[in-house]
């Protein structure tokens, strides 16, 4: 018996992967699978054997849950997945995120419009947490420019009835019950002008991640900068050292990442407005544990300009030793890094918009 490191690539034409050794020196690709899909969310579970979950949309077709026991050969789609009531007035447009629960057999699905749900049967059936929808801040909900989406989902390590989600344009809230009660946790963070009335909302968060040694440290990047809270949420201060010179705006990006040592990692955009990286030059910034002070760590391209961005969910770290980097861009490129982000790999192949890169270790 051995592993293997399995790279899941979601993209609006479907789905990839990657398979490697632990050395992850070299990569055989494979897919398309499920070509045409919009695959927003992808998770390799192997708490029962080895199984992809796949969150896809379509214009004509709708969105929804497949699963592939097969690594992709074939789909099964889920019949009794996430959906909202006809009088609730929400719409399921997409699935951004799915993650483990605790329980061997929980899954946690964010959606959009922005709304929580859970599989307790190992995605079989799936309900609403109605806890948030019904939230009495929800009329004030808005959108961002990319949806109202609920794209990040964690869970306390220390405690599995603790958790927190985020949304645009919407901000971050936290449950100490599992998902059925849930508070409002975006004080300190920079407002969006979506016209929201109540200050409660009203917070585009890009990515948030946890502290792997803390679960009261989170990490965020937000359309108004890149924060940091001690206290669970209840409180965000921003770290932006490094990241801006004396009269610019805000850091602008989407993705934020951290490694199993507590080294975090982010890619800068030029602006809001722009969306592409600074000058053509495709920098990754990195902060390590204890420091206070975002440094370029390495230059990913030196001898080529990409115009470029580098989305949400399109940057994760594997939890080998030593760490995988990785990050897809929206002209397709994929690049690994195995050594903190200081060079990198460009990995084969050349697909559409990326739009989610996760890693997966398997037992062969």
């Amino acid at each position: 018996m051995g592993q293997r490191v399995v790279l899941l690539i979601g993209t609006n034409k479907g789905v990839f992967q990657y398979t490697s050794d632990l050395e992850r020196k070299e990569w055989k690709l494979s897919g398309p699978f499920l070509p045409g899909w919009e695959v927003y969310s992808v998770l390799g579970d192997s708490r029962h054997g080895n199984r992809i979950f796949a969150g896809t949309s379509h214009a004509a077709y709708g969105a929804s849950i497949r699963v592939s026991d097969d690594f992709g050969e074939s789909w099964t789609q889920v019949e009794n997945g996430p959906s909202y009531t006809q009088e609730s007035g929400f719409a399921l447009n997409r699935i951004w995120q799915l993650v483990p629960g605790a329980e061997a057999d929980t899954l946690y699905a964010g959606a959009e419009e922005a709304g929580l749900f859970v599989s307790y049967d190992r995605g079989v059936n799936w309900r609403e947490l109605k806890g948030l929808t019904d939230h009495p801040t929800r009329p004030n909900w808005f959108p961002g420019a990319g949806g109202m989406c609920l794209h990040t989902i964690i869970i306390d390590p220390s405690n599995k009835h603790r958790m927190w989600v985020a949304m645009s344009a919407v901000g971050v809230f936290r449950s100490e019950d599992g998902g059925e009660t849930w508070k409002a946790c975006n004080n300190g963070l920079a407002r969006v002008p979506t016209g929201q009335p109540s200050d409660e909302v009203g917070y585009c968060i890009h990515k948030m991640v946890i502290d792997p040694k803390d679960s009261n440290t989170l990490y965020m990047q937000e359309h108004g900068g890149v924060f940091k809270s001690t206290d669970g949420g209840d409180n965000w201060f921003a770290i932006e050292e490094g990241l801006t010179l004396k009269g610019d705006d805000a850091p602008f990006g989407f993705p934020i990442s951290v490694s199993p040592t507590g080294d975090l990692f982010l890619v800068p955009l030029e602006s809001s407005e722009q969306r592409s990286m600074k000058g053509g030059k495709l920098l990754v910034y990195g902060m390590a544990p204890g420091e206070s002070r975002w440094e370029p760590v390495g230059d990913v391209m030196p001898d080529e300009e990409r115009h470029v961005s580098v989305l949400r969910d399109a940057m994760a770290v594997d939890p080998l030793d030593p760490y995988g980097l990785y990050f897809g861009t929206t002209s397709g490129e994929i690049f690994c890094s195995l050594d903190r982000g200081v060079t990198w790999d460009r990995l084969p192949g050349q697909f559409s918009r990326i739009l989610t890169v996760k890693p997966w270790i398997i037992e062969e």
